[in-house]
């Protein structure tokens, strides 16, 4: 099983670092991720097993 590192938007490990590998070492995954949290449209309290 690979380590769910986004409940929300359900990205793996391996999601972000083949985006990192892809991108020159940056990734457009977490910066996805970021701006939909400063959105709001997270749901970290409610997907995430430990409520964060």
């Amino acid at each position: 099983m690979e380590n769910m590192i986004c409940y929300c938007f359900n990205y793996t490990e391996s999601d972000i670092c083949n985006d990192v590998l892809r991108n020159n070492g940056q990734s457009t995954i977490l910066e996805w991720i970021v701006a939909e949290k400063q959105k709001g449209t997270c749901q970290c309290s409610t997907k995430h097993p430990q409520g964060r």
